[in-house]
């Protein structure tokens, strides 16, 4: 019988989800959970490799196994064999000739940023420290230009071995969060998270991209360069340039993997 299943976990240990030999990897922790608790080895499958100290809201597993564990019972049983920070959210019979890697049509991950001048200690595993505040307004223009099939070598990083760098990105979206208080012990208790000229400050930062495929490395590229072009150092012209000639030189900086967030596969 084959099983898709819905993991999460916090990658700040691992070496990513597949198998490596210099590390933990969570394809590995969750084998070994599957095969303890259905009582014969079984190997896991994802819809994608996750980088080392990337996390997974929801990241799409199949596996075959032969049970009588009833199906909504699964996640319980493998639950008690993994640490706290992998989980099985949900379990379900796949439909036939289901593959978790094959089946996907497209991918959403978040990276995730704050805007402060000082370090948040609560958000520092899951989000990367910005301490200029963001022009919203620029990084949505670049944000526009990224949407759409293109060529994306330039958001590519080095040791990839793919040939063929043409992808579709469905949508490139920033949602700004307020921080949780103001700075100031007598402050009113507002927090301005945009002013009206589009300058972010203090808050949370979130640039969801949503493709059919993505090159390694590409979403903390292109949160990289959006962070660039929010900070005045590019333009939206400047990232028209960057794809059209598809020069890694001219896109921004490859971001920190503890911001990246795998969010939802579709099939």
């Amino acid at each position: 019988m084959r099983y898709v299943a819905v993991i999460s976990y916090f990658g700040a240990r691992y070496v990513g989800w597949q198998r490596q030999l210099n590390g933990s990897s969570v394809q590995e922790t969750l084998e070994k959970a599957l095969s303890k608790s259905l009582g014969a080895e079984v190997s896991a499958t994802a819809s994608g490799r996750t980088d080392a100290g990337v996390h997974a809201l929801a990241q799409v597993v199949h596996f075959d196994a032969d049970t009588s564990i009833p199906t909504e019972k699964i996640p319980f049983a493998v639950n008690s064999y993994l640490p706290d920070d992998v989980s099985m959210l949900s379990c379900e019979i796949a439909p036939d000739g289901f593959n978790a890697r094959f089946s996907a049509k497209r991918k959403t991950y978040c990276y995730k940023l704050y805007v402060s001048r000082q370090r948040r200690p609560l958000l520092e595993p899951t989000h990367e420290h910005v301490v200029l505040p963001l022009d919203m307004r620029a990084m949505r223009a670049a944000a526009a230009v990224i949407e759409g099939e293109h060529d994306f070598k330039c958001f590519e990083a080095a040791g990839s071995v793919i040939k063929n760098t043409v992808r579709t990105v469905y949508g490139v979206d920033i949602r700004i969060i307020p921080l949780s208080r103001a700075s100031s012990v007598f402050a009113d208790g507002a927090v301005c998270e945009e002013t009206s000229d589009g300058i972010a400050n203090d808050c949370v930062v979130e640039i969801s991209v949503t493709g059919n495929g993505f090159l390694y490395n590409m979403v903390r590229i292109i949160a990289g360069t959006l962070v660039y072009c929010g900070l005045g150092k590019l333009c939206a012209d400047d990232v028209r340039a960057a794809i059209e000639r598809g020069d890694r030189t001219l896109a921004g900086k490859t971001l920190p993997a503890k911001g990246l967030h795998l969010v939802s596969v579709v099939y």
